[in-house]
């Protein structure tokens, strides 16, 4: 599902060159749950970003879903991640503006699914938050708010799912559900989870751990 070779990521400072990633090394199978753990400034979500297409490698192979990224357009890469990545961030990052359904909605609606509301309905049914579908995210507390991250992460089926510390502005019991619920989405659709965290309880319920630091992923026991 992943393989990344030779990943370097630098980005230009007043100071002169940073070096984010420095020579990346990583594979995921199908259906694997990863997490990759580490201190803070070490890439980790430079590395989600990546996987997304989200961010562009300096050099390396970048190749997710058995598509190599680097020569997509933003166009091209957009359509990428509809078909195939679904990613749930530590801020929620939720529509102010739209209820629970239409947030859930969003990545259906880019894809012009005809039934997009009916499978946002049926995800966030997945999450227990049926009742909630009508409410804005002010409305919600911060473990609904995440729950709706999750439907929207799933509700198009995506082979992939990125979280970036998806427990990280939760409190530790609202956290533990939300976990729960995830792994729990993720088994019965069977996807690729890759999971950046820096809870050391939370990698250990993965497959398999990366370790990363500077730039360069340690070792992958």
């Amino acid at each position: 599902m992943i393989v990344l070779e030779d990943v370097h990521m630098t980005l230009q400072s007043q100071a002169g060159p940073v070096n984010i990633l420095r020579g990346a090394r990583l594979r995921a199978r199908a259906g694997e749950r990863l997490a990759v753990v580490g201190p803070s400034g070490a890439g980790k979500t430079t590395l989600l970003m990546l996987m997304a297409g989200l961010e562009r490698a300096t050099s390396g192979l970048v190749q997710v879903a058995g598509q190599d990224l680097t020569p997509l357009d933003e166009d091209q890469l957009a359509a990428f991640r509809l078909r195939n990545v679904g990613i749930v961030f530590q801020s929620f990052h939720l529509a102010p503006s739209m209820t629970a359904l239409e947030n859930a909605a969003l990545p259906l609606e880019f894809a012009r699914d005809p039934h997009a509301a009916d499978r946002a309905r049926q995800a966030l049914d997945r999450v227990g938050l049926a009742r909630r579908a009508d409410h804005y995210p002010a409305q919600l507390s911060g473990g609904e708010q995440q729950r709706v991250a999750l439907a929207r992460a799933l509700a198009a089926g995506p082979r992939l799912i990125l979280a970036d510390e998806p427990t990280g502005n939760l409190d530790h019991a609202t956290g533990l559900k939300v976990v729960d619920m995830l792994f729990d989405l993720v088994r019965q659709s069977g996807a690729t989870l890759v999971l950046v965290t820096h809870d050391q309880g939370l990698a250990a319920r993965c497959d398999r751990v990366a370790h990363m630091e500077d730039g360069v992923i340690q070792d992958q026991p």
